[in-house]
């Protein structure tokens, strides 16, 4: 028997959440199993084409196998089972949001109503005029996302930031929990397990968006001050509202450029943390944000980073499967930035290099979305705990 896949509408229906509809659900639904199995059942085709076709192909027109995932990719493009994947994958993503966008605008006027109720004077939602979109952001869609993060359609509009939020089940199918907030739950249930000592008072979240993790850090340490920062004012006043109808009162919501955030003293924070943000800067932010983080991070603090894994020591195929988001993805800075290398680039912000380290962050699996667990799961991952990949150090 097949294990039923999770359903969209499990998902926590906070406040602001936007209400889906019977169809709506269905295409919700569609979409996160057709992402299942174009990445459970198509996914190994790739690698067995690579194998039996294109590199012996490769092989016999260049008297080598390809030298790197560059060569490969061009190599790839020409394979009819790569472009039927990579055609199927594309669609799904533009279709999320196509259809997040749909769902959002039918009840805008009602659910930016209740974002403004909430956000009504509130001295942790400050947004400032001055600060402008940097190019990295701006000048690509990411994630095929129309207006990116920070477009504004019309004043106090939040349509980027709910079409988000609902459509992050799509592509996770449910391994984010049903708030989509794993990554920060497992921030705090490593720094729980692994360091209990370790008690912030004061703790930054950089390119928070809608707070999916300054959310779950704020409660982990609820006698912390946390500020979460981003560049999209639709995103914070969303995050603003989302985290309100929480409960979630100890979070100051900021629109600031994490490059240079000359409003906060230096050394004034304990823990300082991203969530797959890095990949979406560029080659100029990332140091100067860096650097920042340095500045602000007191000693003996951490700074603490989800990301997914450098290419670094990885055979071609795996980094050229991962590089699709950089050509297909919208997502530019995704294999400039898994190039690098992490432990120098803290270097040149101030760092010791030798004080970076990189860990497996175990999640938890959302009895939710998925269920309770069960001795055997008929041989599929659905409903195993996440690992997120992540680098950091202590500042000395």
């Amino acid at each position: 028997m097949t294990k039923a896949l999770p359903t969209w509408d499990v998902l926590t229906k906070h406040d602001v959440f936007p209400h889906a509809n019977h169809d709506e659900v269905a295409r919700l639904n569609f979409l996160t199993h057709l992402n299942v199995h174009l990445s459970s059942s198509v996914v190994p085709g790739i690698k067995q084409a690579f194998e039996s076709e294109v590199k012996p192909e490769f092989v016999w027109a260049n008297g080598r196998a390809p030298s790197d995932r560059h060569e490969l990719r061009e190599a790839m493009l020409q394979n009819s089972y790569f472009q039927m994947w990579s055609a199927l994958r594309r669609n799904t993503m533009e279709m999320r949001q196509q259809a997040g966008r749909a769902q959002v605008l039918r009840q805008i006027e009602p659910l930016v109503s209740k974002v403004n109720e909430l956000n009504h004077n509130a001295p942790t939602l400050q947004l400032d005029d001055e600060v402008t979109i940097p190019d990295n952001v701006g000048l690509v869609d990411i994630h095929c996302q129309p207006g990116c993060y920070y477009t504004e359609y019309f004043q106090g509009d939040v349509t980027v930031a709910a079409s988000y939020d609902l459509g992050l089940f799509v592509t996770t199918a449910g391994l984010l929990g049903a708030l989509s907030d794993g990554g920060g739950q497992g921030i705090g249930n490593w720094l729980k397990t692994h360091h209990p000592d370790f008690s912030p008072k004061r703790i930054l979240d950089i390119g928070c968006t809608v707070g999916h993790n300054a959310v779950p850090l704020a409660q982990a340490f609820p006698d912390a001050e946390v500020i979460a920062i981003d560049v999209a004012r639709p995103s914070l006043r969303y995050a603003h509202a989302r985290a309100k109808s929480l409960g979630v009162d100890n979070i100051i919501f900021k629109q600031a450029n994490a490059e240079s955030l000359p409003e906060f003293e230096d050394e004034s924070f304990d823990l300082i943390t991203t969530a797959m943000f890095w990949h979406e800067t560029s080659c100029t932010a990332m140091p100067n944000i860096l650097k920042t983080i340095h500045r602000l991070l007191k000693p003996k603090g951490l700074t603490l980073h989800l990301e997914q894994p450098q290419y670094d020591g990885m055979d071609i195929y795996e980094q050229f499967i991962r590089d699709w988001d950089t050509y297909f993805n919208n997502e530019p800075f995704w294999g400039p930035m898994h190039d690098m290398d992490l432990a120098e680039q803290l270097s040149a912000a101030g760092f010791a290099a030798e004080d970076m380290f990189e860990v497996g962050i175990v999640s938890f699996v959302d009895e939710k979305v998925f269920g309770k667990p069960k001795a055997k799961n008929n041989g599929e991952d659905y409903g195993r705990a996440p690992v997120w990949n992540a680098f950091g150090l202590w500042k000395k």
